[in-house]
């Protein structure tokens, strides 16, 4: 299932907990993990210059300036570089421990954009990096570097969130569904990952009959007689409550059906569960109840269109409020029109374009 895992390492205790579930997930699957630290030398020239103002008047003669300069910046290239060395030594390490083919990538530049180019230009099928670098501090819900290059890539991103131990057997794993593509290719990942890591797979689907009453309440503060009369206000809400209301959880409960039938045909017995509400309130309920080791979901979901956002409201809200792990599903899969049969072959994954 992966065959290149991509590692952006920082020092911090989120990033080493990353490379410690990449190498692992590495050797489970045969992958080869890359290692990758970008350092800002050119940054750090930057604020030297703007700093230089302020220098006593001997530091600032020009001949003196220049070797200021000229020392600075021997430095920090090459302080800043050995630093990045040492960082990847370490992931190196733990590779050779696992016996897994390492690659390392050091790079001078903007943080998030050197890794989201990098990434993009790259073969890897899976990025795993922290959610918090070495700037967090207690508040902290999500890293700057993080959110911008989860936002920016289209390669699966599995989020270092917690520190649970990596090799630990408590922990499901569980998978949201809404009908989307990105759904459905998420269910066999999280499938896929918890034969491989031996864990129980759950999948849970939210639908909001609730959006749709606070939606005719406010309506009705506002409407003249003669609207309510043409709108038909009462028979549309009666409408609504028979029909939409229940169809929805139809609609929803036949989701997560084809989701149980994707996992017997994969051998896998999955646990489902269907809620009412605003989809990542619940899902984030279900999350601190269930105390799952990781959350897989769709980067957009159903009524998201996918060409034209980066991240949809859940999967957002998720990233930062969920205390597991959380895998966010860049590709697609269209399940075939059953209509109730058990599926029969192989599924194709597209790749995020």
């Amino acid at each position: 299932m992966y065959k290149r895992i991509y590692v952006p390492v920082d020092n911090s205790e989120h990033s080493h907990r990353a490379s410690d579930i990449a190498v692992m997930m590495g050797k489970k699957f045969g992958a080869t993990l890359v290692g990758s630290h970008v350092y800002a030398a050119q940054l750090h020239d930057y604020r030297f210059r703007q700093m230089e103002s302020g220098l006593p008047d001997k530091y600032r003669e020009e001949g003196r300036l220049d070797q200021q300069r000229q020392a600075h910046g021997s430095l920090i290239a090459t302080g800043l570089k050995l630093i990045s060395d040492s960082y990847l030594d370490v992931v190196e390490r733990k590779c050779q421990e696992a016996e897994l083919p390492f690659e390392r990538k050091i790079f001078d530049g903007r943080h998030y954009r050197v890794l989201v180019e990098d990434i993009q230009r790259s073969d890897c099928d899976l990025v795993a990096m922290g959610a918090l670098g070495t700037g967090a501090v207690k508040e902290s819900l999500i890293g700057s570097v993080c959110e911008r290059v989860v936002r920016r890539i289209t390669t699966d991103a599995l989020i270092v969130k917690s520190q649970s131990p990596v090799n630990g057997t408590g922990g499901a794993i569980v998978v949201a569904i809404d009908g989307s593509r990105r759904s459905f290719a998420s269910l066999k990942i999280a499938l896929g990952l918890g034969k491989v890591l031996e864990r129980s797979v759950e999948a849970v689907a939210v639908y909001d009959p609730y959006l749709h009453h606070s939606f005719f309440k406010g309506i009705v503060k506002v409407l003249s007689e003669q609207a309510a009369k043409v709108f038909r206000f009462a028979a549309q809400e009666r409408l609504h409550e028979e029909i939409i209301d229940k169809g929805l959880a139809k609609i929803y409960q036949s989701h997560l059906e084809n989701a149980r039938r994707v996992a017997e045909e994969d051998g896998v017995d999955l646990k489902v569960r269907l809620l009412t509400g605003k989809a990542f309130e619940k899902i984030l309920h279900y999350v601190h109840e269930t105390e799952p080791w990781l959350l897989v979901l769709g980067r957009c979901g159903m009524h998201s269109p996918e060409e034209e956002v980066d991240l949809g409201s859940n999967a957002e809200n998720l990233l930062r409020l969920a205390p597991c792990h959380v895998y966010l599903c860049g590709r697609t899969l269209s399940l075939p029109d059953v209509k109730g049969k058990p599926f029969h072959g192989e599924f194709q994954f597209k790749e995020a374009t």
